[in-house]
């Protein structure tokens, strides 16, 4: 290979690295810089093909990527509902290992919204949407996200894998998103508040924080308005009697529909029940704010983690 063929690599490959680095608003517009910057290597590389493919090729990937990262970041802010969202609750545990910059392991368990199903990448679902953004806040803390999401399940064949892929894993949060098969699949909202109960009573004895996540809303689960409402009910009733966190997904995306009056296309994708890229990552943001601030009051002194609680009484 020529010198220059070389060097014309390495330049690729050097700009690709520099520009997935910038800020997603500023790619958009270099990439179409890159294109049409006169004297720019890409004109001098016109008369030899093989320079002028790798340079093209280089072009094409900035603009992939300023797609991509453009259709996440450059759309309307994430933010939280008018009012605030119900509190998901203090994590002592993950929040005190954080604070104390040890090890902490998260486990995302539940379905296909949890494998990522939607996303356009894995880089995309909301668990490795989290992982990165806990990375950002705590760039020297050894953090592991482990997605745990199997499209299709409910609480039945959940239970099934807790201890192999939850419990063994020794967590220190489990982030639990179920009960939207279970509307769908016409399962008794009372059996699977009981099976999560039962599940988080055995993740409790780990001593790891717990926070469910609750359906989301969207055009497919609100054709079942009343199996919906009953699910959404009892899984906050089980994480108050619990003492559990609970993040209200149905709550929160409503908010996005009838508050901020976005078109459920913006946040779900054709099929009326899975999020797309952006709403994977607000709901990531959202998560990751809160367990950002339960860091900050252990800091402060004011959420001292102490024994896990368990349920007052038995549903």
């Amino acid at each position: 290979m020529s010198f220059d063929r070389r060097f014309s690599r390495v330049a690729a490959i050097a700009a690709i690295s520099i520009l997935v680095a910038l800020p997603a608003q500023v790619l958009p517009v270099l990439a179409e810089g890159v294109a049409t910057a006169p004297g720019a290597s890409v004109a001098a590389a016109d008369s030899d093909p093989q320079k002028k493919g790798v340079a093209a090729k280089a072009i094409d990937k900035v603009k992939e990527v300023a797609k991509t990262a453009s259709d996440i970041f450059s759309r309307v802010p994430c933010r939280s509902p008018k009012g605030g969202a119900k509190a998901m609750g203090t994590l002592p545990h993950v929040a005190a290992k954080l604070a104390a910059g040890k090890p902490v392991v998260i486990v995302a368990f539940g379905s296909s919204s949890t494998e990522g199903f939607g996303s356009t990448a894995p880089e995309y679902t909301y668990p490795n949407r989290l992982a990165a953004q806990l990375h950002r806040t705590y760039p020297t803390a050894d953090i592991t996200v482990l997605n745990r999401g199997k499209g299709g399940e409910d609480a039945p064949e959940m239970m099934a894998r807790l201890q192999n892929e939850v419990i063994n894993a020794k967590p220190d949060l489990v982030i639990w998103q179920v009960g939207t098969n279970a509307v769908l699949r016409n399962l008794d909202p009372a059996d699977t508040a009981k099976m999560v109960e039962d599940g988080i009573g055995r993740i409790q004895e780990g001593g790891a924080d717990l926070v469910l996540v609750d359906p989301q809303y969207s055009p497919l689960v609100n054709t079942r308005p009343e199996s919906t409402s009953k699910m959404v009910a009892l899984l906050h009733k089980v994480a108050e009697l619990r003492k559990v966190g609970i993040f209200p997904r149905f709550e929160v995306m409503r908010e996005w529909h009838e508050g901020q009056q976005m078109a459920f296309d913006s946040f779900v994708i054709a099929d009326g029940l899975h999020m797309n890229n952006w709403g994977y990552a607000c709901f990531a943001q959202l998560l990751g704010d809160n367990i950002v601030k339960s860091v900050g009051q252990i800091k402060l002194g004011i959420n001292e983690p102490g024994p896990v609680q368990q349920a007052q009484k038995p549903m």
